[in-house]
């Protein structure tokens, strides 16, 4: 049996390891704060400072920004607050979090690719190629500042997702057409196919490096960084990918309350299916014991408890097909895809109707969602700091309050975090490169990075 006892060294935590309104709505009089769509073409411009901010704050979609600000949270809860309780079960904190944070990082990631690109119209001609264009931009960028951290941030603190993200907004490009239906469908392919087929031939591939992708892996093993990044890393993009089609059919849907609370409700079915798929497949029709006789040939007992019950980091071994009926966190497996899909979309369903009922007593959470960079950014260089401390909470709730509080006070004057405004630029510079003209990417743009990870 495996008993759910902490591990002697637990593996190490992630990233966690992260409207727009359309013409037709604008002319039918839809308020810019339920229709979420994009800035019209004919705005002045120039305005006020004050007036920017707050006209741009009004036609983001609340809900999305507070789904963001609530995986910070949890993000940062793995990173800081212990595992296990004083009894050696697994903390309420990594409960909650682990694995799950990274999940709606991924999934808003997605909604976000989705409204930055024309919402409910899929981009044609020329906007489509500069949609393209900018998420090349995104990438690059994004793909930078994670190397650059990688090379100053140890993954035993936190394993970084920004350059895998870089990698999904690139292989996001050739969704950008897809109708809904064939979104969903292709994010369940996904989820159930490639991580079959990444079992098969990770055998062959080289392994992780056990440290996260730097800037220098660029020249010094560029074949490896490919690999880790596709499909051996922490968050492999290949898999992952079921993730950012969620996110873009959510974000190409017309988000009725209906709607949201339907998707809400699908969410947590698919969650509990997931878990009961595995629960039949290891323990009903004696997987788990088949995995254990083969684990126990290449393992410790204790290596092997620690994958059942606390996870990997982002594969787990191909000695077993059993292995693909595992769902604990980070082991990118299809029940794992699955499940974390159906925990992610029931978050990012409530938080949506919490933004539609209690929107503006939800400031905190939802300035911090519209500079995901710029705090995922400051948390992992904080946790760098040479500062031991014996009391993790009032670390975490020093790290909530300094963020947080610095999110709120800034968005009281700018529109974007620091971060957010320099990747805006340069995304919306590569659009009007295009199309000659302002185009659909003004706020969400910017903070549809949605870092995070583990």
């Amino acid at each position: 049996m495996v008993d759910d006892t902490r591990p002697a060294q637990p593996p190490p935590v992630g990233g966690e390891a992260g409207p727009v309104r359309d013409r037709t709505a604008a002319r039918q009089g839809v308020r810019e704060s339920e229709a979420g769509g994009i800035p019209h073409a004919c705005e002045p411009a120039a305005e006020p400072r004050g007036a920017r901010t707050g006209r741009e704050a009004s036609r983001r979609i609340v809900g999305v920004d507070v789904a963001r600000g609530l995986a910070l949270l949890g993000m940062m809860a793995v990173h800081i607050l212990p595992p296990t309780t004083a009894d050696g079960r697994m903390s309420l904190p990594w409960v909650l979090s682990a694995g799950k944070s990274a999940a709606l990082f991924a999934v808003v990631a997605g909604v976000g690719i989705a409204l930055s690109t024309g919402r409910h119209r899929r981009p044609e001609g020329r906007i489509r190629t500069a949609s393209a264009a900018s998420l090349v931009v995104r990438a690059a960028l994004i793909g930078l500042v994670g190397l650059l951290l990688g090379s100053l941030v140890p993954i035993q603190d936190a394993a970084l997702i920004l350059p895998y993200y870089a990698v999904l907004f690139v292989l996001a490009i050739p969704l950008l057409r897809l109708p809904v239906r064939w979104l969903v469908t292709l994010a369940l392919v996904i989820a159930v196919v490639v991580p079959v087929l990444s079992h098969l031939v990770r055998g062959g591939l080289p392994v992780s490096g056990g440290a996260n992708p730097a800037l220098g892996d660029l020249v010094q093993a560029p074949g490896r960084l490919a690999a880790e990044l596709m499909l051996t890393g922490v968050y492999p993009a290949l898999p992952w990918m079921a993730y950012i089609c969620i996110g873009l059919a959510v974000g190409r849907s017309r988000l009725s309350r209906g709607l949201v609370v339907g998707f809400t409700i699908a969410g947590a079915g698919l969650a509990v299916t997931a878990t009961a798929l595995s629960w039949i497949l290891l323990d009903v029709a004696g997987g788990r014991a088949e995995l254990a006789t083969v684990a126990m040939r290449s393992m410790s007992l204790e290596e092997y408890t620690d994958l059942l019950v606390w996870g990997a980091a982002g594969t787990l071994p191909t000695t077993s097909a059993w292995w693909l009926a595992v769902k604990s966190p980070h082991t990118t497996t299809p029940l794992d895809l699955l499940f974390t899909i159906g925990v992610a979309v029931a978050v990012l369903g409530t938080a949506l109707a919490l933004g539609r009922v209690a929107g503006p007593r939800l400031g905190p959470l939802a300035a911090a969602g519209r500079m995901p960079l710029t705090l995922y950014a400051a948390h992992v260089l904080l946790l760098t700091a040479p500062v031991e401390t014996a009391l993790p909470w009032a670390e975490y709730l020093v790290h909530v309050a300094v963020l947080f509080g610095f999110a709120l006070t800034w968005s009281r004057w700018f529109a974007r975090g620091p971060l957010e405004q320099l990747l805006w630029w340069a995304t919306d510079t590569a659009r009007r490169a295009i199309v000659g003209r302002p185009g659909p990417a003004a706020a969400e743009q910017a903070s549809a990075l949605h870092p995070g990870g583990r």
